[in-house]
């Protein structure tokens, strides 16, 4: 799908507005495209098809290249990967191009990054204010980082104090789930750093005063993340590790429970099998032998009972 915005300015507002034709100063955004849908892009923009494939695939690195007056990026992007697991998130490549008067953004699927742009739901900006609008872009992905850790964050406390009161499955794959989310977070938080540094570096677009400062802001924000995202691993990996001693505790605890239990229960058997073999036996033939065995049973195990409370086996 294709979809094409460019700023309109007059001499009272700046908007947006959603054209049907590529022009000069526009800003491109494709979301899962075809193969024609690309070749008429990069026909109308001098940029090479190749660029314009290379966020459609997830597994792309994040990278910045730069030549003959077109720069692409492609940073990963965070994605809530399913509504039945809502813990769980992964990340997906966008791929930004500057080629001339064109802006061109490129993902495989739709996400509230570009979709907050596309309905001018962010900050305002301008579509021929083309590096501007990239690194606005860069500091919302940032900023969206920031968002979903405090939201696995205030999730992984929930789900702690569920755990303390219950140890089911369900709150374990949730923590798994957060865990991996955040492994996903952190390589592509670094993977983006790399980019960022490049971009800081190389200066591969033309930059004004502006445009450095709040791009050195994306740089701090993308670190700000990155640490959030190692300490909310380091601290929900302590708390996987906790919670599988207290399980394998509680384990220890009922298989010595069952086992005294096993014992004690095993003195009646005894005197029972004993009493019951088809030999001659003392108090055979009193006809008080069963209460006076049922009583004798009682006591020994009540012993055994008040010994293995007293040794901390209960």
């Amino acid at each position: 799908m294709i979809e094409i915005i460019k700023t309109r300015k007059s001499e009272v507002t700046v908007k947006q507005e959603k054209i049907t034709d590529i022009e000069e100063d526009c800003w491109i955004h494709l979301t899962g495209p075809s193969s024609d849908e690309i070749s008429f892009v990069a026909g109308h923009t001098g940029v090479p098809e190749e660029y314009l494939y290379a966020a459609l695939d997830e597994e792309e690195r994040s990278r910045l290249e730069f030549e003959d007056e077109i720069t692409l990026i492609v940073i990963d992007i965070p994605e809530e990967t399913s509504e039945t697991t809502p813990y769980e998130y992964s990340t997906l490549p966008l791929g930004i191009m500057v080629a001339g008067k064109y802006m061109i953004t490129v993902c495989l699927r739709k996400n509230p990054l570009i979709t907050g742009y596309l309905n001018d739901e962010y900050l305002k900006y301008s579509t021929f204010k083309r590096t501007r609008f990239l690194f606005l872009i860069l500091y919302k992905n940032s900023l969206m980082y920031l968002r979903y850790l405090r939201i696995l964050d205030r999730k992984s406390g929930a789900i702690e104090i569920n755990l303390q009161k219950s140890m089911r499955n369900r709150e374990l794959i949730q923590l798994l789930n957060i865990e991996k989310s955040l492994v996903f977070f952190s390589t592509s938080l670094k993977g983006n750093e790399g980019v960022l540094e490049k971009i800081l570096k190389f200066r591969p677009l033309k930059m004004y005063e502006d445009d450095t400062d709040l791009l050195e802001d994306v740089i701090i924000e993308n670190k700000q993340a990155i640490e959030m995202a190692n300490i909310y691993s380091s601290i929900l990996s302590g708390m996987m590790d906790a919670f599988a001693s207290v399980i394998n505790n509680n384990m220890n605890q009922v298989m010595k429970l069952l086992a005294s239990v096993t014992i004690v229960i095993a003195i009646p058997n005894i005197i029972a099998s004993l009493f019951g073999m088809n030999v001659p036996l003392p108090m055979s033939d009193n006809s008080a032998a069963f209460p006076l065995l049922m009583l004798l049973s009682f006591i020994l195990s009540s012993v055994l009972v008040i010994v293995m409370w007293r040794k901390n086996f209960l």
